[in-house]
Order: C-alpha cells, then structure tokens, then sequence
C-alpha cells in the first residue's frame, strides 16, 4: 500500500502525515452563502423567541422548522429530486455549526434534519424516500430517532422492542427512552428485533394505531427541545417501509451514528463561538479594581485557551467533511445502492468522527465552564445566559454515544481494522520499534511550528508503541482492557486534535494574511506543551500495566525521548491570542 492509499484511509494519519486538507479558509462563496443563512435564520428568527422556545412552545418550534425548510437549511443531505437540496457534507457541517448556537431549537433541528432524516435517504427505497422526504425537507413533518431504550443505552443494539410479520406488515411493540423531537415528529426511524434476534430498522409514523408518546421528560438542561418516550403496542408497520434489510438494523444505526458524531463536533463549534463572544462581552463590561475584568491575566488566559479549543474543533470538523467529501466523489449518484454506497463512503471515517464528537463535546464543556467563572455569582443565576449553555452542554458527552463507548471505538476500530489487514497498522508498529531504537538528536528547526509537527510525529510514534504492545499482550480478549484503550485514546484524539489545527496553520503560513497566519500559529504553539505532557502521562500510565522489569525501562525511556518537548513561550502566546479575542469581541478568526 503506498502513502497515498494510507493518507485515504480511516486512522491513516497515524501511519503517514496528509499532505493536504481541507480548512475553513477555503470555503467557497456557495458555503459562505448557506452559513451566513443559516446563521442569520438563528440570530434573527430564533434568538428573539429563544425564552418562548425555552419554554417547550412545540408549536412554535414547528413552525420555525417549516421556515428552516423554506430557507433550504433542512435537506442540504438529500437529494433534490426528493425536495432537498444536495449540498456537500462541507455546507451540511456549516449549518449545524450556526444551528450550535440555537439553544434547545438548535437540536430540534439537528437530530431533525440529521440522525431523523438520514436512515431514510441512506437506506430508503425510492418509493418510500417519495413519500416522506420532501416533507420532511419542507418541515411539514418531522422526524425522530429512536434507538435507546429505557435497559439499551451504549448497548443499544441489544434493543429488546420487537417486530413479528403478519402477512403484509410487521407488529411491532416496545418503548423507547430519551427520544429527541417525540412531542414534534411525524415519522420515527425505530430499530426492533424481528423474530426477536434480527435488529431491523423500520419507519413508524405517529398517526398508526397503537403509537404514543410519554409525557415530556424533566431533563437538566435543552428545556425547550421536546424529549419522550416512545410505546408501541400492536403498531402495524408496512413491509415496505424497512429500512435497508431485516437483520441490517446495525449497518443503519452505526452509520447514521457516524454522522452525527462529527456533527456534534460541528455544532459545538457554533455554541463555544457564542460562549466566547458572551463571556469577552461581560469581562469587558465587568470592574473590579478600577479596571475591567478583561485586562487581568488569568481572565485573558481563559479567552485565549477558549478560542484554541474551537481553532482546533473547527479545524478537525472541516477536515474530516473535507476526508468524507471526498470519499464521496466515488459514489454513483444513480446507482439504486447509492444511498448504502454514500454510507459505507461515510464509514471509512468512523474513527475520525467519533474523535471529532470526543474532542467537540469536551472542548464545550471547558468553554461554557470557564464562561460561568469568567461571571463570577452572575454566572450561577438564572437571569444570565451562562447557565443555560452550561446546562445544555452537559448531555453532549453522553447522546450519540458516550465518550466513553466512543473512546472504545477509536482503538477499537483501528485494531480491528489492523488486524483485518485493512489498515497497515502492524507494519508501521515494527518500523516504529526498529526507528526507536535508534533515536539520535533531534534536527534543527527553523520555526516553532516545525518543532509541533516534529512533536505530533513522536507522538504517533508513542502511541503505536502503546498499541502494539497492548495489541501483542491481549490478542483478541483486548476488548476488555478498556483502561489501556481508553488511554491510547486520549493519545489519539489529541494526535488528531493538534495535527488538524497545525496543517491549517502551517497552510494559512502560506495564503492567508501575516496577522491571521500568526494567530493560528500562537494557538498550535500554546497548545503543544499542554499536548506533549499529556500524551506523556497517557504513554506511561499504559506502559507501566503493559511490562515490567528490563522492558518497562526500556518503553518509558523510549516515551521519554519522544514526547520530551522544551516548553515556548506560552504566556506570550496566550496574551496574543486574548488580544485578538478582547478586539474583535469574540472569534478571532
């Protein structure tokens, strides 16, 4: 397999470094076009009712769900002869972002347009995807997904609902839990195991005898997005509306899942851009000593460390569109398997979208965290908007998948996949051991940049190494070594992290203007130190469960030289990156 093969792959940035990836400072006027949409829809149409929608006015989330479909912002992944518009995954990725800064609505729509809309396009016969699609595009119904049950949460495919056929439809009964729009939707994806063992994914629409929901469940936080539980008794289902094939209920839910992770990611971004604007907004108006909050170094540290983890989420969130685009371009658009080619086109990158959910979700928290700080006792009021987002968050690490499940995912997939041949994973952890073992000096460099991408590639090595051992030590029962997986995880995640804002940093080096070159330059460098000591710590704590003795001395000392990493000037970094924050009241970019 040669580089560029290995560059095309899923996990293939652990083997070899891209040469290219696609970054926002490359979207085209047609992007520019839907996000400003997008984004004008929110501030204008939403923000204005946001305490009304707050309030669960499900009839005024419905309508504003009809004005997204008027707007195109519905069905950018459906194709136009269903009534959406076709967009690339990249415009899809856009709208969710400004979607990320809508509150409660913001996820109406995303698990409508999204993980509600996508089982029936992916995996719909023609004649279904006709009679549903263009209303649900229009936002003249809506749409639900409905895979967890009340004892099936990150086991979710051990769904105990069931589907029996009786002649030309199925019955089916059971309930649901935590389903996202159930007070809203017209159509639920449900997933049921026919003959009690064939998980398969059918389209239920509310109006069918037998189908209820629960009354709205009291969460902590998205108080104005409807959440329910489903039951189905006796709920007579045609035949032609299966999704896919009886027994592919899991082919639909991991891949529709896929989606969704990096979409979250997306979305992310949107709502930490609005947590940052709000919290340099107040730490600009708040005094205390005579000055404003905004001018005090710890304050500026939190601005600036907020703006790097959305540079670093944004950057991953693009690139991966930019990875999924492209795998795309091979599918055949007429095909009557298109649906199941895109999916598969999607799959290949399921690792990068469980990072990008990981990496989305934990960088919100940080942010809506330290924006709560930032207000001191006004954060922790309910008159302010701080507490709202810090509610609203706190669910992003657990739907579509834990972090935890998804950090099993990551290594999981990537060992399995190596061990199926399918990446080049073995091979690279021999050349790895053979490099080490000869470690010299390292090179010069002629700018701190150079110095994090020397990093990033140590650091790929380092977690090869865990890898391989872990890999060699367990065989097949690894899958219950979770505390070594989750920690070459970690390692993983950050890789992908810091390698994503470095290659669009070193790429705006070379074509955008001076001042934004070097702000993205000062987030990556900033980042480093924190990334090298990290991945450090993760290594040794795996090393040290994995050998002993001789062997342990060995690893760690080899974990030593590779992520050994002589601090920059990050207090200078951070001030830059504040400054920029503080002038342009929030992102920088």
């Amino acid at each position: 397999m040669d580089v560029d093969d290995k560059r095309r792959l899923g996990g293939g940035f652990l083997l070899v470094r891209p040469e290219d990836v696609f970054t926002p400072e490359e979207f085209s006027e047609g992007h520019l076009a839907i996000f400003r949409a997008a984004k004008d829809f929110v501030t204008q149409e939403i923000e204005p009712v946001g305490e009304r929608l707050e309030a669960m006015d499900l009839d005024l989330a419905r309508s504003l769900l009809v004005r997204a479909g008027e707007l195109g912002l519905s069905g950018t992944d459906v194709p136009p002869e269903f009534g959406g518009s076709g967009l690339d995954k990249i415009s899809t990725a856009l709208v969710t972002e400004a979607m990320g800064a809508a509150g409660s609505f913001g996820i109406t729509h995303i698990d409508h347009s999204g993980i509600g809309i996508l089982p029936l396009v992916l995996f719909g016969s023609p004649r279904v995807k006709q009679k549903y699609l263009p209303g649900l595009c229009s936002g003249e119904l809506v749409a639900a997904y409905a895979l967890t049950e009340k004892d099936s949460g990150s086991d979710a495919l051990a769904a105990k609902t069931r589907a029996d056929l009786s002649d030309d439809h199925y019955v089916l009964n059971g309930a649901k839990w935590f389903i996202t729009n159930a007070g809203l939707a017209d159509v639920f994806t449900v997933y049921a195991q026919v003959d009690g063992d064939q998980l398969t994914a059918f389209l239920v629409e509310k109006k069918f005898d037998g189908v209820s929901t629960t009354d709205e469940l009291r969460k902590m936080g998205l108080l104005g997005s409807s959440t329910r539980g489903l039951i189905l008794k006796n709920v007579r289902v045609p035949i032609e509306n299966v999704l896919h094939e009886v027994g592919q209920g899991h082919q639909v839910a991991l891949n529709v899942l896929n989606i969704g992770r990096y979409k979250l990611a997306a979305a992310a971004v949107g709502s930490c851009k609005a947590v940052l604007a709000q919290a340099t907004g107040y730490a600009q108006e708040r005094y205390q000593f005579g000055r404003p909050i905004a001018s005090f170094g710890l304050i500026r540290r939190k601005l600036a460390r907020m703006a790097t983890l959305i540079f670093l989420c944004e950057s991953m969130v693009y690139r991966t569109s930019g990875l999924i685009q492209d795998n795309l371009a091979g599918v055949d658009a007429e095909a009557l398997d298109a649906g199941q080619q895109t999916a598969r086109a999607i799959e290949e990158y399921a690792v990068e979208c469980s990072i990008n959910k990981v990496f989305g979700s934990e960088a919100m928290d940080y942010c809506v965290d330290e924006y709560v700080q930032i207000m001191g006792g006004n954060g922790f009021l309910v008159d302010y908007p701080a507490q709202r987002f810090y509610r609203d968050a706190r669910v992003t690490r657990i739907f579509e998948g834990t972090n935890e499940i998804n950090r099993l995912l990551i290594t999981g997939t990537i060992l399995r996949r190596a061990m199926k041949g399918r990446l080049p994973l073995i091979e690279a952890v021999g050349r790895v051991r053979e490099e080490v073992a000869n470690l010299g000096d390292p090179p010069a460099f002629d700018s701190p940049l150079e110095v994090v991408g020397h990093l990033l590639e140590n650091a790929k090595k380092a977690a090869l190494l865990v890898a391989g051992l872990a890999a060699e030590k367990f065989l097949g029962a690894i899958k219950e070594e979770q505390e070594v997986l989750g920690r070459l995880a970690d390692m993983i995640i950050q890789i992908y992290a810091l390698e994503s804002g470095w290659l669009r940093a070193v790429k705006m080096r070379a074509d955008s203007g001076q001042d934004r070159a070097a702000l993205a330059g000062a987030m990556v460098e900033a980042e480093a130190h924190r990334f090298a000591r990290k991945c450090r710590w993760w290594a040794e704590d795996a090393a040290a469960y994995l050998a002993d003795g001789d062997e342990l001395t060995t690893l760690l000392s080899q974990i030593d030289r590779l992520l050994s990493f002589r601090p920059l000037n990050g207090v200078a970094r951070c001030r830059l990156i504040a400054e920029k924050v503080i002038e342009r009241q929030g992102w920088p970019l």
